[in-house]
């Protein structure tokens, strides 16, 4: 056929409506396209955690179909998500907050913060609960998670830009990791999203559930409910 020939307008394909409904987005709830819409699984409303969880978000991400981060901070309710490459003073009133305090008390043995990322330097999570005072006394803070969403490359770049803010007043934590096994996570298999380059890495969302789990007095209902999602997905 002439590559300039006129032809009459095809007729709508019969699969039409499905494609429109295909690029319809959810503006009610989880703001996914309607045909993978996760509302019938997200709470009824974001689950109260005494952790106070920040996501630093890698502008990338935005535009990746397998964030998870948009759809964790709609199961959370204290969850802040800030959108860059490296934390710093000025992006955050609660780590302002925490650098400040640091910074007048340079000798308090207490570390609300905790910041989620492998490396041999990294205590584990698990160990480090035991030691964290408990929820239920008055006195103490509730303690903070940060994360860190990005590719693993990314990731790595984004804590090391971020550690002259972090150092002052964050100590570094870890999941189980190993460096010698292949990648995806070693809780779930069929929860892998994305190709990971060791075994223990996971999505930002099962992550912070792990976390939780460990950090929070009902943490296993709190895991459970955001691992339901995730599977969702």
């Amino acid at each position: 056929m002439d590559l300039f020939e006129e032809t009459p307008a095809p007729a709508s394909p019969p699969n039409d409506d499905h494609h429109h409904q295909r690029r319809r987005f959810c503006t009610t709830g989880c703001g996914r396209p309607i045909n993978v819409c996760l509302c019938h699984t997200l709470p009824s409303t974001p689950i109260p955690t005494t952790t106070k969880i920040i996501i630093l978000h890698h502008p990338h991400e935005r535009r990746h179909k397998l964030a998870t981060v948009p759809i964790l901070s709609k199961c959370l309710r204290d969850c802040e998500i800030i959108v860059g490459r490296k934390l710093k003073y000025g992006q955050s009133k609660l780590l302002d907050f925490l650098h400040d305090q640091a910074c007048q008390n340079p000798n308090s043995p207490i570390n609300r913060a905790l910041y989620l990322f492998p490396g041999p330097n990294a205590s584990s999570i698990v160990e480090t609960s035991r030691a964290y005072p408990r929820h239920d006394n008055a006195d103490m803070d509730d303690p903070v998670l940060i994360v860190f969403d990005g590719t693993w490359k990314h990731a790595k770049e984004m804590v090391l830009a971020s550690l002259s803010f972090l150092s002052k007043f964050a100590i570094q934590v870890c999941l189980d990791f190993d460096v010698g096994a292949n990648g995806g996570t070693i809780f779930d298999s069929e929860l892998i999203l994305r190709k990971e380059p060791f075994a223990g890495c996971m999505s930002t969302m099962e992550a912070v559930a792990r976390c939780l789990r460990v950090l929070e007095p009902d943490g296993f209902d709190i895991e459970s409910r955001i691992i339901e999602v995730l599977r969702a997905m």
